[in-house]
């Protein structure tokens, strides 16, 4: 690989965020270049939505920044400039049919990630982008000035550098962590990096459970010594060999901060649509049908088969119990743990598991009109590795192609300056 060429616009990682940046810069005229350590670009983008990729959310900025529980001001320029409309037409633009679906997703038609990582792929070439397969072991500045970055193919002279080499989740598509290195070593700050958007585990044995998906139900997150949940939505959820996951289990993850023991606890309304009364009316109703028969049997119109002795469990009866025997304060504390069942959050499973990364260079050090840091002159950054987070529906994705939008912008009118 020749170390004598400069180019204008030098990205790493050719992921969602860097890929639009490639376009965007080359678009605006700079002899751009991409750097991917993988053999394929866009792994991460290509098992995004299960493989669907919900590409963004049909919604304008302001209900983006409102599904964003993290840093969501600092996205304002950069989302503006680049909304979900813009995001959709590119796609669209690339031959790639576009549909939405329940809570706004935007999917592209054929259900397949490979059609959206195939449009920014063939816009890049059609543009000229370079694209080096190399792994980038630093990026260098002078002066307080970016100079290019070293990998392990040779040294690469930019105008501009764009880091946008992602987070640390699912690191088998290559997101192991390497841009936080660069860019501390570069002077900036990078906050607490932690898992998000990934399942929870409970102290509570949920292997009888595992498997099992709930919708419509409610789930709400308490933390100790708060009044107001830290976390309440009804939706769809389910239970795993070692705790809870799916999409409200999720988006909870992204509010929560450290968990330490006893701190965190989460409460299941598992049916949400029946106020204690109803419940209760309900509960005499099938308990009158069955009067000789076993609370774990008598349960099951109610409830779902496999979560039926946790339930009991909680609530302090015997799964062999007759339901004519069951009293009034039994029957109460039988409901209110159908209403709330408690589950003792322990830990999030590993940030390999993990859809995004929350934390990351601090926005306090970025230009959040240019994605350009505010230290390193030409230095930009891009997608994950920033310090903001969304919940599920695209939201992820939309920062990513929004801040890659601005950066490869600005980068572009830097390295051809």
């Amino acid at each position: 690989m020749s170390d004598f060429i400069t180019y204008d616009v030098l990205i790493i990682g050719a992921g969602a965020a860097g890929m639009m940046a490639a376009c965007t810069a080359a678009e605006k005229g700079a002899k751009t270049a991409v750097v991917e350590k993988n053999d394929k670009v866009g792994r991460k983008l290509a098992i995004t939505g299960k493989g669907r990729c919900n590409v963004t959310n049909d919604c304008d900025a302001e209900t983006v920044m409102k599904n964003l529980p993290k840093n969501p001001r600092f996205m304002f320029s950069s989302l503006n400039a680049f909304p979900p409309q813009s995001v959709k037409a590119f796609f669209t633009d690339e031959g790639v049919p576009l549909k939405t679906e329940r809570g706004n997703r935007v999917f592209p038609v054929s259900d397949n990630a490979y059609d959206i990582v195939d449009a920014l792929h063939k816009r890049m070439k059609r543009l000229g982008v370079k694209i080096i397969n190399a792994r980038v072991t630093s990026v260098t500045a002078d002066n307080g000035e970016v100079t290019g970055a070293v990998t392990d193919r040779g040294v690469l002279r930019a105008k501009a550098v764009i880091i946008a080499a992602g987070g640390m989740s699912y690191p088998g598509t290559g997101s192991t962590g390497d841009g936080y290195g660069f860019a501390e070593k570069l002077g900036h700050t990078v906050t607490a990096i932690k898992p998000s958007l990934v399942p929870l585990e409970t102290a509570e044995d949920c292997s009888g459970m595992a498997g099992l998906s709930l919708k419509n139900v409610a789930l709400s997150i308490s933390e100790a010594g708060k009044k107001k949940p830290v976390f309440r939505e009804q939706g769809e959820m389910l239970f795993t060999h070692t705790g809870i996951s799916g999409p409200l289990v999720l988006s909870a993850s992204s509010v929560m901060g450290e968990i330490t023991e006893n701190k965190y606890t989460a409460y299941i309304d598992l049916k949400p649509a029946l106020d204690a009364g109803t419940l209760d009316a309900r509960i005499v109703r099938d308990f009158g049908e069955r009067k000789n028969m076993q609370l774990s049997n008598a349960l099951r119109k109610l409830l779902p088969e496999s979560v039926i002795p946790t339930v009991l469990e909680k609530a302090g009866l015997s799964p062999d119990k007759q339901c004519n025997a069951v009293t009034k304060q039994e029957r109460t504390a039988l409901a209110g743990v159908v209403k709330a069942l408690p589950l003792c959050i322990t830990a999030y499973r590993p940030i390999a598991e993990a859809i995004i990364t929350d934390g990351g260079v601090s926005v306090k050090e970025i230009d959040p009109k240019t994605m350009q840091s505010k230290l390193i002159k030409g230095l930009y950054f891009a997608g994950e590795i920033i310090d903001v987070t969304g919940f599920t529906g695209g939201f992820n994705l939309q920062t990513a192609f929004s801040t890659g939008h601005a950066a490869g912008a600005a980068a572009a009118e830097q390295g051809r300056s």
